[in-house]
């Protein structure tokens, strides 16, 4: 047991684990505020586990939008962990039996700590300890939000029914690392401000994501911009680590 808690790989992927489980205390209160029951919450961080995904859900449905609608919008933003998910198969080589957990748990901080170590066994270790421990602790401390959450009553009286859209600012903003990011993320924004006076609520947001992907699919810039990791787990730069789409980690 000394020797797996000396793994650089299990230290790091354990501290990322505590900080971005705690953050999950925040979706639970956010999506009782939106509607959703202490079930539902547990239920959707369970099975979806991809917060920036959660967030964009649950800043559907609490501004009116329809379950179709909130399912699209995070869709479009879980698409990224089909592209990590290529370079972590190649990486771990996971036999059959564990490929759909490991399908599930592969997440930005899963993936960070996986790619930013050079021996194949630090990779395996660095990628389970983020994945499975980012899960547990998650999902505990959603649910731990969400039961916070209900017994504050009516969210209005506290400010949370806006909260949510605010969240998902907050985790968009730091993705936006290159000059093509920042300008897709305007004319979306444009986008979604003319469209919502004429479309049902949840709508605009997949009309602005329809925007995006014609965007990136007939740009020509730089690859690697905005598809980074959200977690850096070398912040000094000094391994050098390069993230799932050929970039390095910053």
């Amino acid at each position: 047991m000394r020797r797996f808690w000396a793994s650089p790989a299990v230290r790091i992927g354990a501290s990322i684990s505590v900080a971005t489980g705690l953050y999950g205390i925040s979706f639970g209160a956010l999506a009782v505020a939106s509607g959703l029951s202490v079930p539902q919450t547990l239920a959707l961080s369970l099975l979806m586990f991809t917060g920036g995904s959660q967030f964009a859900f649950i800043g559907v449905i609490s501004g009116g939008g329809t379950g179709a609608a909130a399912f699209g919008a995070a869709t479009l933003l879980g698409l990224r962990n089909a592209v990590y998910g290529t370079q972590i198969n190649r990486m771990l080589k996971t036999p059959w039996p564990l490929k759909l957990a490991a399908a599930h748990v592969t997440i930005d901080e899963s993936t960070a700590t996986a790619v930013g170590q050079e021996d194949p066994a630090e990779q395996r270790r660095g990628f389970w300890v983020a994945g499975v421990g980012v899960f547990v602790l998650w999902n505990t401390f959603s649910l731990l939000g969400a039961i916070l959450g209900g017994a504050l009553g009516d969210p209005a009286r506290w400010g949370l029914d806006g909260a949510a859209v605010a969240a998902f600012l907050g985790l968009l903003w730091p993705r936006l690392k290159g000059r093509e990011p920042v300008a897709i993320a305007v004319v979306c924004a444009l986008v979604t401000v003319l469209a919502v006076p004429h479309l049902p609520p949840g709508i605009p947001i997949l009309v602005a994501g329809l925007v995006a992907a014609v965007w990136g699919w007939i740009s020509h810039g730089r690859a690697d911009e905005g598809l980074e990791p959200d977690v850096d787990p070398y912040p000094s730069g000094g391994h050098g680590a390069t993230d799932p789409t050929g970039g390095e980690v910053r």
